[in-house]
């Protein structure tokens, strides 16, 4: 194991045994329900023998989960055609104090099953920005396996185990009704494996702390590389999630979070803002020079790249609610939501990425649970692969691509069926996939969710 990362692992640990104080649980109704869920529209809660209440009130639920997307490239891209992909996914959460007495104490875990016909961004549009966050090689596989403790009153806790960086850090929670919202793509090409995001984890310890009812405080520590070494996507080289790899440099991610006005009692404006950064200690190519001095694109030079000492990024998110009709919650109304990114040029291929939108909740008469919105999405190319690709123009003689962006723009709309139940037809278009003009692309579909 490196050390950097052997040790970070052992002081977290360490930082587990505080004092345990009350644990604050899910949102779980009496029946062991999460919400939102089908099973409250469904005789009996969806549960006529009673099980689910009855493991519930010993500690165990769960939550089901399936996600259908059906998605077709109308024009531009590397070709035209539909998918259809799915992904099924079951959410577990033990109350270890429920259970055995242990006071303070959770145990969960993730499994999920994805099948496809095909993957839209990678074999019909051809770019680096996500299409649909579902999108990953056909397999079952486990996601989350940890522990959670928590301390001083329930305002700090501590996780272990297998972890994802993607559900806590580097997000907005405004866009996630977007198909395109998922772990940037600024950490997802740059760093190893594209980090321990979906649909990859990777053994990690992290530490959160509510320093005020709205201002908390996250640092994690990760094995720096989910999938290993790898020739083809990386979730093919980790296939169902238990390679548990420990001897990778770490990848450190912290953030600080900042709210206001998120109660369903409060009137004013209601706003998140996140700071944030992340460091591999890991080595990276150089996207322009050789070893020997020479240029990579160079025939005569060594074509091997200098090789850089470590990673790094920083990142803010801010979430603006700008319109709050009475009795609105925190994200009802109308809010917009920013993401940008930053990090090192001469080592990564995305060194920019700027994400941002609008949405228009429970502004329907009669559709209080419906949504819409449009979202922009834009990665920039470093100067580092722009000179590398004027650099194979000039030397070559011959005409030649120089990358410069990718940018999305997505347009949705979110319709409760029932609670539980979203049906959501989607239109992106995709302007220079993977830095490529004359590909634009546009693709239309629709999403169903069905909670259990």
């Amino acid at each position: 194991m490196r050390p950097c990362f052997a040790f970070c692992l052992v002081l977290a640990g360490f930082a587990a045994t505080a004092p345990a104080f009350a644990q604050t649980l899910g949102t779980q109704d009496s029946h062991g329900i999460p919400d939102p869920s089908i099973a409250t529209s469904l005789p009996q809660y969806g549960d006529p023998s009673g099980t689910r209440k009855r493991l519930s009130e010993r500690g165990f639920t769960y939550y089901l989960i399936y996600t259908n997307d059906v998605l077709s490239n109308l024009s531009g891209g590397t070709r035209r055609g539909t998918v259809d992909q799915g992904k099924l996914e079951a959410q577990f959460t033990l109350d270890l104090e429920k259970f055995a007495g242990w006071s303070n104490l959770t145990l969960y875990a993730n499994v999920f099953q994805t099948h496809n016909t095909g993957r839209m961004r990678r074999d019909y549009i051809g770019g680096l920005n996500t299409i649909a966050a579902i999108e990953a090689a056909p397999s079952t596989r486990l996601s989350e396996l940890w522990v959670e403790r928590k301390f001083l009153d329930g305002a700090g806790s501590f996780r272990i185990g297998q972890l994802v960086a993607d559900n806590e850090f580097f997000f907005s929670d405004l866009s996630n009704m977007f198909l395109q919202t998922d772990w940037p793509t600024i950490t997802a090409v740059n760093l190893p494996g594209g980090a321990p995001a979906y649909p990859l984890s990777t053994p990690g310890a992290r530490v959160k702390f509510d320093v005020t009812p709205n201002m908390s405080l996250l640092a994690a520590v990760f094995n720096g590389d989910p999938a290993g070494p790898c020739t083809g996507d990386p979730d093919t080289c980790n296939r169902h999630g238990l390679n548990f790899r420990l001897r990778d440099p770490a990848l450190g991610v912290a953030e600080a979070q900042f709210r206001s006005n998120q109660g369903k009692d409060d009137t004013g404006l209601a706003r998140t803002v996140k700071l944030g950064g992340w460091s591999h200690i890991g080595q990276f190519a150089d996207q322009r020079f050789a070893n020997d001095g020479s240029l990579l694109a160079n025939p005569l030079g060594s074509g091997v790249p200098v090789r850089h000492r470590g990673d790094y990024g920083f990142y803010g998110v801010i979430d603006q609610q700008i319109y709050r009709p009475r009795g609105a919650a925190a994200d009802g109304g109308v809010s917009v939501f920013g993401l940008a990114s930053i990090t090192s040029s001469d080592r990564n291929l995305i060194s920019a990425q700027l994400n941002g939108g609008i949405i228009f909740a429970g502004l329907i008469p009669g559709r209080p649970d419906d949504r819409f919105g449009v979202s922009v999405l834009y990665s920039r190319f470093s100067d580092g692969i722009r000179a590398f690709d004027q650099d194979a123009i000039n030397f070559t003689g011959a005409p030649g691509i120089v990358r410069d962006y990718e940018a999305n723009i997505e347009l949705s709309y979110v319709a409760q069926i029932v609670p539980g139940w979203t049906v959501q037809p989607d239109f992106q278009y995709v302007r220079h996939p993977s830095g490529v003009s004359g590909r634009d692309a546009k693709m239309l579909g629709v999403r169903s969710i069905l909670k259990f």
